[in-house]
């Protein structure tokens, strides 16, 4: 690879970097041609994106980027695969899944919003993050649920006036 490439490489993952809060660097050595392509399958499947890289040019883009990856340069050992997304758990997901049948890919380090996780004990805590859209289901739940239970309060009293009253006190107690 010249120095030309090696430099649009880094420019490359610098972007990539920058335009993402998720990053999940993981080892995928070992895995034959078929199962590589069913990974890449399950990742394109789950809208996260699979990039084996260079050590020292994910180093250099990491270096690059005004964002703070700890630890995580310290990792970059052997294999090294990059799987970026927009849903912090959606790569977790993703190698819990084709663990399931592999003893691949093992979780070297993740980078979800600021926070940095180092190693592959953290695979089940990191797949079960809520994403940005399940947690603002929950929230839409509970601020739902007050309403849910005066509309049910008004229709179980009859639609009488003690009845309401009787049932809206029973339900404050």
């Amino acid at each position: 690879m010249t120095r030309e490439e090696k430099s649009q490489v880094i420019k490359d993952l610098t972007a990539q970097l920058t335009d993402t809060s998720t990053v999940y660097i993981a080892d995928i050595a070992g895995l034959d041609a078929g199962a590589t392509s069913n990974l890449r399958r399950a990742c394109y499947k789950a809208n996260v994106k699979l990039s084996v890289v260079k050590n020292t040019l994910l180093a250099k883009a990491m270096e690059a980027t005004e964002k703070d990856f700890g630890d995580l340069p310290s990792i970059l050992k052997g294999n090294t695969s990059i799987l970026i997304s927009e849903t912090g758990n959606a790569p977790a997901k993703v190698i819990k899944e084709f663990r399931k049948k592999s003893e691949k890919p093992i979780l070297k380090g993740a980078f979800i919003d600021e926070a940095i996780f180092v190693g592959d004990e953290y695979l089940e805590a990191l797949s079960n993050i809520k994403s940005k859209e399940e947690v603002i289901g929950d929230i839409i739940g509970l601020l739902q649920s007050p309403a849910k239970n005066v509309v049910s309060a008004l229709k179980s009293g009859g639609g009488k006036l003690a009845g309401i009253l009787k049932t809206l006190s029973e339900k404050e107690g």
